[in-house]
């Protein structure tokens, strides 16, 4: 029986396969395996853990979470022409990598997965930012994952950890960074890619926090951050003017000034600001 080390290149597999990857499925193979290795190793300690992988592809990213000791990987594949690919590194790691043929976007993993769960994944462009909202965003806190490693569009990694006053900042850094700690691990140019897409990417690692880093229901957060950033030009009192008739008091309640933007406004008076319409 091989082993993940006597497994052929991924360029081979690609050859062999007919895997020619697909604009319509997001599809942009990373064929170097030590940065394949590099972004299974940036997960942390894999040993003892479940860990999901979405668009795996030929398998470059899979191989790198088998060597680094993944307990069990569960590969969710849209596309069957990839199967073939990943049923032989189920092959050489015999009981620890299941390969599912499905849309990510309409499965449940959870019947398939195991905790302490973490989900590592090369994310096909076309889902990525869906597939994030969703893993930020159970109807429970903590989460079932203890941490996300994600590959994204370098445009989408910024927003992701951006800090108020920057143009990146706006509802997807309130959001993941309400109730998780979010860095960059890793920058990628085009050429690391086959095909090479027309922007760079990066790897966001994503640690979930126990609790959020201040009290707010997350429905009323979502409405008044979403209603803030959807005019980000105008002033707070203007954009916020429907949600509340007296929303100048309750602005200033939460340390906002009725003329700020909502750029410059940080994660905890978005919070108190929140907690304002909860009684």
């Amino acid at each position: 029986m091989s082993t993940i080390d006597e497994l052929p290149p991924l360029r081979e597999v690609i050859a062999s396969h007919g895997l020619s990857a697909r604009k319509s499925l997001g599809q942009n193979f990373l064929l170097d395996l030590n940065l394949t290795a590099k972004i299974a190793r940036a997960a942390g300690d894999l040993t003892g853990s479940d860990v999901l992988e979405i668009g795996p592809g030929p398998g470059g990213l899979t191989r790198g979470l088998l060597a680094e000791g993944a307990r069990r990987v569960l590969a969710v594949e849209k596309d069957s022409r990839c199967l073939p690919a990943l049923e032989d590194i189920a092959a050489a790691c015999p009981g620890r990598l299941e390969v599912l043929n499905a849309d990510a976007l309409t499965l449940d993993p959870l019947e398939y997965l195991t905790p302490p769960i973490k989900i590592v994944a090369n994310l096909p462009y076309n889902v990525g930012t869906e597939l994030l909202i969703r893993w930020l965003t159970p109807k429970t806190w903590p989460p079932v994952w203890e941490s996300l490693t994600l590959m994204f569009q370098r445009e989408v990694a910024d927003r992701i950890v951006a800090q108020p006053g920057s143009k990146a900042y706006g509802r997807l850094a309130i959001l993941a960074q309400w109730r998780s700690d979010a860095r960059i691990v890793m920058h990628l140019p085009p050429t690391a890619f086959t095909p090479p897409p027309k922007v760079s990417s990066a790897v966001v690692h994503v640690t979930a926090l126990p609790a959020p880093r201040f009290p707010a229901d997350p429905v009323i957060l979502e409405r008044v951050v979403a209603k803030a950033f959807n005019q980000r030009r105008k002033m707070l009192r203007a954009a916020l003017k429907g949600l509340a008739p007296d929303i100048e008091d309750r602005l200033l309640a939460a340390g906002i000034a009725p003329t700020d933007r909502a750029e410059t406004v940080d994660l905890e008076r978005f919070c108190a600001l929140a907690r304002s319409f909860e009684t």
